[in-house]
C-alpha cells in the first residue's frame, strides 16, 4: 500500500510504494470490486499535502499493476519540483519500474531486482476489435517506453530496450546500473523475506484473475450459444403441455449480481 511519512527533516518526504498499483481492487472474499487506495487519485491527494517538499525519498517493493495508474503517478512525481531519490526495496516489476524512472537517482541493493515487459490486457470481441486492441497496445507501449529512454540516456538503445521488453526481462542490480535503469548500489542488502511472500501472493492473485476471466468467458459463451434444433422442439412441446411456464433463470442478471 502507499504510505506517506514526514521524515525527520520538515522539507523531506518519505514515500513507500508497496503492493499493487491499481484504481479498483477485487475483493475475492466477497467476489466484488472495491475502491483501492493504491491509485493515482489517492497518490495525488496525498502528494498535494506536501507542495514545499525539497527531497522525496521513494521506497519501492511492488510487482506492478495498472499501466494507466502507474503512468499518472510517474508524471506526478516528475512534475514535483523536489529532488527525488528512489530506493528499490526488493523488487520493482512492470509499471512499478516506470514509477521508479521518475527518480533523479535510483539506488538498488545488490540483491534487488527489476522486471520489465510489454503491457498486456484481457480482451473480448470480434476479430476487428481484437486487432484494434493489439494496435492500441502498441501505441501505448511506444509512449510508455519514453519513461525508460529519458532515464537511461545513451546507455541503452531503443532497439535493445524493445527486445528486453518483448522478452519480459528480469534484471539484477548490476544489469540495471549497466543499462542506466539505476544509478548506484545501496550500502546494505535488503531482507527479501517479505518480498518473497509478496511475490507468492502476486502469483496467486494473477492465477485468480485468470480463473475469474476464464469463468466469465465460459458463461458468456453459454449465454450467446445458439439453441440447437432439438432443444427448440423440446421447448415447443413443453409450451403446449404446460402453457403456464415457470420464469427461466436470467444468466445475464445472475452474472452481474455475482460481480457486485
Amino acid at each position: 500500500m502507499w504510505e506517506f511519512k514526514q521524515a525527520a527533516s520538515p522539507d523531506t518526504l518519505d514515500l513507500y510504494i508497496y503492493g499493487d498499483v491499481e484504481d479498483m481492487a477485487f475483493d475475492w472474499a466477497n467476489y466484488s470490486y472495491v475502491q483501492s487506495e493504491n491509485s493515482a487519485k489517492y497518490f495525488r491527494e496525498e502528494l498535494s499535502k506536501h507542495p514545499d517538499a525539497k527531497q522525496i525519498n521513494i521506497y519501492i517493493n511492488s510487482y506492478g499493476g495498472d499501466v494507466f495508474e502507474g503512468t499518472a503517478i510517474y508524471n506526478q512525481l516528475k512534475r514535483h519540483t523536489a529532488q527525488k531519490t528512489v530506493y528499490i526495496d526488493g523488487f520493482a516489476c512492470s509499471v512499478a519500474t516506470v514509477i521508479a524512472m521518475a527518480g533523479d537517482k535510483i539506488v538498488m541493493p545488490k540483491n534487488a531486482m527489476m522486471m520489465i515487459h510489454n503491457m498486456w490486457s484481457i480482451c473480448i470481441g470480434n476479430a476487428k476489435e481484437l486487432r484494434k486492441a493489439a494496435d492500441d497496445l502498441d501505441v501505448i507501449s511506444e509512449g510508455n517506453r519514453q519513461a525508460y529512454l529519458q532515464k537511461v540516456g545513451d546507455k541503452l538503445a531503443e532497439d535493445k530496450l524493445i527486445e528486453m521488453l518483448d522478452g519480459e526481462t528480469w534484471l539484477t542490480a548490476e544489469q540495471c546500473i549497466e543499462y542506466g535503469l539505476a544509478d548506484e548500489y545501496a550500502e546494505k542488502e535488503v531482507d527479501l523475506t517479505k518480498s518473497k511472500e509478496m511475490l507468492q501472493k502476486a502469483n496467486l492473485s494473477i492465477t485468480q484473475h485468470i480463473e475469474f476471466n476464464k469463468s466469465l468467458a465460459a458463461q458468456l459463451r453459454e449465454i450467446v450459444e445458439p439453441i440447437k434444433p432439438v432443444e427448440i422442439e423440446t421447448l415447443e412441446i413443453k409450451q403446449i403441455e404446460d402453457p403456464i411456464e415457470t420464469p427461466k433463470e436470467n444468466k445475464i442478471l445472475n452474472l452481474f449480481s455475482a460481480m457486485r
